[in-house]
């Protein structure tokens, strides 16, 4: 069958109030961008008629503006999943507006698959690449997009001339099937691949092909400053150290890591630093640092489920697809999210935390306990079941009037059973091994900015030795209230 062209405002209407709609993405590598907008006017038209209209959106994590951004500001999300990054989105979702729910990256496609959802109305995915005959050839990530064409009634295909066809190649496409029948998915280096370089769907299911020639919204990057540096220097010291020791082995191991300017910045120390051995990354996220790196010579493979990277680099990628196709490699985020899989490959996992608390516990997402942030990603599905794993921070923020370490958490994603090293610009603390009030005492040594030492000390002091955990529960909290009544930590009191 030949396929068919349509416009996105002609895309927009086979898409109904009620739907749940799958959509590509990975943050914005590889999101949809024309039909999200042209929903998100549809809905806007639609309203001012009087008329509901909402969907439930899925994706494989972030997005840009012109899908979470145009959606939320059009009041067109009923429920929203399993992370976001979008500033109104997160405006929308924190007034009870949107509703979301936060989940592990890795968890997102098996809840597809096993129908917990509901049904999947509609994929809308972009793609560099489609065929009469139904091969899909995603653009710069992969997410859930196979799961999506799968389960989905109808497709509708963003084709993205911005990316080229010489992509095909880059991609690992792979579906665990659901149990009773199961097997282990066969990844035993980071550059093994066990799929297919395609998606296959029925061409009947393809609604229609919009024609694009649209940017990844990838912001740039913000460049490191003093703080990064210093947070990028104390992983890379840290990593050296532990090799020395032989608790790492000889040949090193592969690298995972967050999102972020910290994150980009602590990689980017630890190519600097000749002592940490040449590299491979099996992570979800592949950044700017990492596409230098491999140019330098100091990562030599990196698996990971998108092309995170800022549009000049993307554009250097792509003009250079014969030196980078044998180093990368994209996968669907069962995959490269798979705890069987980190477990396996020993993965030291690198992410950032939002708060830690001095009894080794992390927040990833919520701010002073009640607004959400981003989400937790892919942070929890590497902390468990990496080999080693490493949550970074600046001591302080907002000028210093928060601290990043606090008695408690006032929100958990990762409790002290999963975390083992502790990172800010202060120092390091290393929590194998110790009890809680051995974990005060490093964390609070060695992470804590020195307008809050004292404080967190006088804290500890209260509990004595009050059980286990010596906490003092009328006082736990002190320094989250502080900041709502005076906008400033350091004015608390124990």
């Amino acid at each position: 069958m030949s396929l068919k062209f349509i416009t996105a405002e002609q895309a927009a209407e086979l898409v109904n109030n009620g739907d749940i709609v799958s959509f590509s993405g990975f943050t914005p590598a590889g999101a949809a961008k024309a039909v999200p907008t042209a929903i998100a006017q549809r809905a806007v038209k639609l309203h001012e008629a009087g008329k509901e209209y909402k969907i439930s959106v899925i994706t494989g994590a972030s997005t840009g503006p012109s899908l979470d951004g145009a959606l939320a500001k059009a009041d067109a999300i009923n429920w929203r999943t399993p992370y976001q990054s979008n500033k109104d989105l997160r405006a929308s979702m924190n007034s009870g507006n949107a509703k979301f729910f936060d989940m592990h990256l890795s968890h997102t496609s098996q809840f597809m698959n096993y129908g917990f959802f509901g049904k999947i109305n509609v994929a809308v995915i972009e793609a560099c690449d489609v065929t009469d005959d139904g091969v899909i050839i995603p653009t710069s990530s992969c997410g859930t997009i196979a799961t999506g064409c799968k389960l989905a009634d109808i497709i509708i295909v963003e084709l993205n001339r911005k990316h080229p066809k010489t992509l095909r190649g880059i991609h690992d496409i792979y579906q665990p099937a659901n149990p009773p029948h199961r097997t282990h998915i066969p990844i035993y280096t980071p550059s093994d691949r066990c799929g297919e370089d395609h998606i296959k769907v029925d061409p009947k299911k393809i609604a229609g092909i919009v024609e694009t020639d649209l940017h990844d919204e990838v912001a740039p990057f913000t460049p490191s400053d003093p703080i990064t540096d210093k947070i990028g220097a104390n992983v890379a010291d840290f990593l050296i150290a532990e090799l020395r020791a032989g608790r790492i082995p000889k040949e090193f191991l592969p690298l995972q890591s967050g999102v972020g300017n910290i994150a980009n910045a602590v990689l980017g120390a630890l190519g600097e630093n000749k002592e940490v051995p040449a590299f491979n990354m099996y992570t979800e996220v592949i950044q700017d640092s990492v596409i230098r790196l491999m140019r330098e010579g100091r990562c030599k493979f990196a698996s990971g489920c998108s092309l995170t990277v800022s549009p000049d680099c993307l554009d250097g990628i792509y003009a250079d697809m014969d030196f980078f196709k044998p180093k990368l490699v994209l996968r669907p985020q069962e995959v490269s999210n798979s705890p069987e899989v980190a477990r396996r490959l020993g993965i030291i996992a690198m992410n950032t935390a939002i708060e830690m608390d001095i009894f080794g516990h992390i927040n990833s997402t919520q701010i002073m306990g009640t607004k959400m942030m981003n989400g937790v990603g892919g942070s929890g599905d590497f902390t468990r079941n990496s080999y080693l794993t490493i949550y970074t921070a600046p001591s302080v923020t907002k000028g210093g009037a928060i601290s990043a370490v606090v008695p408690m958490c006032a929100h958990i994603d990762h409790t002290e059973h999963d975390t083992m090293v502790f990172i800010t610009e202060q120092g390091v603390a290393d929590l194998r091994g110790k009890n809680p009030t051995q974990r005060a005492h490093e964390i609070i040594e060695h992470c804590v900015h020195p307008d809050y030492k004292q404080m967190l000390w006088d804290y500890l002091k209260l509990g004595g030795t009050n059980g286990h955990t010596p906490h003092t529960l009328a006082k736990v909290f002190n320094m989250h209230l502080e900041f709502a009544n005076s906008g400033d930590m350091r004015n608390t009191k124990f």
